[in-house]
């Protein structure tokens, strides 16, 4: 007679609320580490990877200075676009508003609308012309300038 395997048993199946809690109990200790330890408590996966790729020198940090005098650092990939500067900016203020429980809805056609990024005074007027074309680089800074009325 052949010894009979034991059967394995079915993997225990988790309810979406407890697996959503070990994935959050796992990113507050990855947050713990130095090179993290600049984030939020409650860190999305993304703002983690950005994060990683800004310490291995994939991405760089762009300060956006808002019309109000406050500057907001936002990461986006090396060579990335206008427009994926301004997706990575209401990315970042969606999840900031999320966070601290302000304005809900941002209205970004208005925002765009009327106001223009600039860098050392040339507006930054083509979505599709990279950053580094306008010679932005790591930490450097762009503002918001009010659109003149025609």
């Amino acid at each position: 007679m052949a010894a009979e395997e034991p059967a394995e048993e079915p993997p225990e199946e988790l309810a979406h609320a407890d697996v959503l809690e070990l994935f959050q109990a796992a990113l507050a200790r990855l947050v713990q580490d130095p090179l993290l330890c600049d984030l939020p408590p409650q860190v999305t996966a993304e703002e983690i990877g950005s994060q990683v790729a800004l310490e291995y020198g994939q991405a760089m940090t762009v300060r956006v200075c808002k019309a109000d005098g406050e500057t907001v650092p936002v990461v986006v990939v090396q060579n990335a676009s206008v427009l994926e500067l301004k997706k990575a900016l209401r990315r970042h203020m969606q999840l900031r508003q999320a966070r601290q429980g302000g304005v809900q809805h941002l209205s970004w056609k208005y925002i765009w609308r009327t106001y223009h990024l600039t860098y050392n005074g040339e507006k930054l007027a083509d979505d599709r012309k990279k950053l580094r074309e306008y010679g932005i680089r790591n930490r450097d800074e762009v503002s918001f300038i009010k659109k003149l009325r025609k």
